[in-house]
């Protein structure tokens, strides 16, 4: 329970996404980053005193049976989410649960199912779909700015070498899960439009992970989006929404800054820039708190089945392509 407006957060694991969130939680006035918990006590001791939080913990499970722990941020590996998840469900611990949700759609209706069933709050940490840039694009959508929208595309490409992360299918590598979600919920957070034909390829590395990926989708309302995530180059990560009467320039897919209005002919009319931000994290920090607060078991921004949607498409990409990870065969 939130005392005094105070959302107190235990964060799971103590890698670079964690070392994010501090920084954002410390920015914040009504979330604290009150708790670490890492595989090693030393190493979430350290974490602690860096980032000033109160309590550390050598176990996941310590964390999660903090009685003064209010939400669970859980910021490992996605191959590592169902189990400390689970646990902390079955522990009435309120969970965000960083992207990509699990590593498969059988993963996250088992989850999604056990919030629901035992009434404990439940949401994914896809950082964009609770950004003001949602906002903003949706209202110059709604309000004709660019007409009828008929194209969209989008790319986000990072060269990550051989991380194992990107490698190996225990970890659940390759593109799709660690950047592609991202093009994705592009889509779908603009244009939530039944999709009747989905077409793909990819490039896989030795380890039979995608390392590059393009996903061509239509959809119901004859709106077509030409989609790229590569873990292998550098890419431009824009995003276009072409209408009949313009278009709009998103400046990046991962974290926008500036959406660009122009017209007809190409023509500059604005730029719209979001407002500052901590680390644009923050943004889904509040979203929990304040659903907590009004009693929901999910945010308003990203309902958890839209989460099994995107799941259950990533999962079909994944088997066209014929990359596979450990846990599907469970």
């Amino acid at each position: 329970m939130i005392q005094n407006g105070l959302l107190r957060i235990g964060i799971i694991g103590a890698g670079w996404i964690a070392e994010k969130a501090a920084i954002t939680l410390n920015g914040l006035a009504n979330c604290e980053a009150y708790a670490i918990a890492s595989r090693s006590i030393e190493k979430a001791e350290a974490f602690a005193e860096k980032w000033e939080m109160k309590k550390a913990y050598g176990s996941y499970s310590e964390l999660i049976a903090d009685s003064d722990v209010d939400l669970v941020y859980v910021a490992t590996p996605h191959s590592h989410h169902y189990d400390v998840t689970r646990e902390a469900l079955l522990s009435d611990k309120p969970c965000l649960v960083e992207k990509a949700f699990m590593a498969n759609y059988r993963q996250a209706k088992e989850i999604v199912d056990l919030s629901r069933e035992r009434g404990v709050f439940l949401a994914e940490a896809i950082w964009t779909r609770y950004q003001p840039a949602v906002g903003i694009v949706r209202d110059l959508i709604s309000n004709g700015r660019i007409g009828t929208p008929r194209l969209v595309t989008a790319t986000l490409g990072y060269s990550m070498g051989d991380k194992p992360r990107i490698m190996r299918p225990d970890l659940c590598g390759g593109a799709l899960l660690d950047l592609g979600v991202y093009a994705l919920n592009f889509v779908r957070m603009f244009f939530p439009a039944d999709i009747v034909s989905i077409e793909s390829q990819c490039v896989k590395s030795q380890t039979g992970m995608d390392l590059t990926n393009a996903m061509t989708l239509v959809l119901s309302d004859g709106l077509l989006c030409n989609l790229q995530s590569s873990a292998a180059c550098v890419g431009d990560n824009i995003g276009v929404i072409a209408g009949t009467d313009g278009n709009l320039i998103i400046d990046n897919i991962n974290n926008p800054q500036k959406i660009t209005v122009n017209t007809h002919d190409r023509e500059f009319v604005e730029d719209i820039l979001v407002p500052r931000q901590i680390t644009g994290y923050e943004y889904q920090f509040i979203a929990c708190r304040q659903a907590l607060i009004d009693g929901l078991l999910e945010p308003r921004e990203m309902p958890l089945d839209e989460t099994l949607y995107i799941m259950e498409l990533m999962d079909g990409f994944r088997q066209k392509w014929g990359v596979r990870y450990p846990m599907d065969e469970d």
